[in-house]
């Protein structure tokens, strides 16, 4: 089952980024890096220029990655006191919590950003909320801007964050703190030298799970944000529409974002082994 729906649509996505772009959409099959040399350089209109490097979608990318890792802090930021709260709840109240959290993952995720946009817009409920109370004499312009696109990862994610903290912080034992506090040792210093190192594995997990699938991202970026907050997810999507879409060039994109994901991930593991060694 795992080759089926993982292996394979992989391979089919790194076979189609060699292939050649036809005409009216689609592929041939005729092997080429052209995809991935329209993707590193930029040959001029007609393709016979010498190569610079096409900084149009390096940008892209790293505008991507600092997006997803703010998302990511903002997700933690929220989602490590919320889940040590709950996890320091009675337990017959911590199913009621957890299914508070879960409540969202009710409603498809384009419903919840189109709601969220609604929310946000100049003449929505909260900037409505805002002029009402005299806070605000003119509407905020929220969406088209990166903050709207931190608002719907932090919204889309945040659960992800909080769910392996709990796992975490549920697994703690709170007798280490209670000594820690005995030899008056200042609650910074129990958080960060005792209580971070035991649940630092759901930390981790918690941010990989936020940062991953907001780097790739796609529809907060395009439901609330605009050109200056296009991400690579958009990208992506944006080669596979249409007859006008470069399905090989879309393949190629998506295969060095999931590169470079994987090499993140790798890096990850193993300074948890060395850690762990340690």
């Amino acid at each position: 089952m795992i080759g089926v729906f993982l292996l394979i649509p992989v391979l089919l996505m790194a076979v189609y980024s060699f292939l050649t772009k036809e005409f009216r959409g689609g592929v041939i099959w005729d092997f080429t890096l052209a995809a991935y040399d329209q993707f590193f350089f930029n040959r001029g209109l007609f393709g016979d220029e010498p190569p610079v490097i096409e900084w149009t979608y390096i940008s892209i990318f790293w505008r991507s990655i600092w997006q997803a890792a703010l998302a990511t802090v903002a997700c933690l930021l929220v989602g490590f006191p919320t889940a040590w709260f709950i996890a320091t709840r009675p337990p017959s109240q911590r199913s009621v919590w957890l299914f508070l959290i879960t409540i969202p993952y009710w409603v498809n995720l384009l419903i919840r950003t189109v709601s969220l946009k609604f929310l946000i817009r100049d003449n929505g409920p909260l900037n409505e909320f805002l002029m009402g109370l005299g806070v605000i004499t003119d509407p905020l312009p929220l969406v088209n801007t990166n903050l709207a696109v931190q608002l719907g990862l932090f919204y889309s994610y945040l659960p992800f964050m909080v769910l392996p903290i709990y796992a975490a912080v549920e697994r703690y034992n709170f007798a280490l703190s209670e000594a820690a506090a005995d030899l008056y040792a200042p609650r910074w210093t129990i958080l960060r030298e005792v209580v971070l190192p035991v649940v630092k594995p759901g930390v981790v997990a918690g941010c990989l799970l936020v940062f991953v699938p907001s780097l790739g991202a796609f529809l907060a970026p395009d439901l609330l944000g605009g050109a200056k907050t296009y991400m690579i997810g958009s990208l992506i999507d944006e080669q596979f529409k249409g007859s006008q879409g470069n399905w090989p060039f879309g393949a190629a994109v998506a295969v060095v974002l999931m590169t470079l994901v994987l090499i993140a991930l790798f890096l990850q593991a193993r300074a948890a082994a060395k850690g762990a060694r340690e």
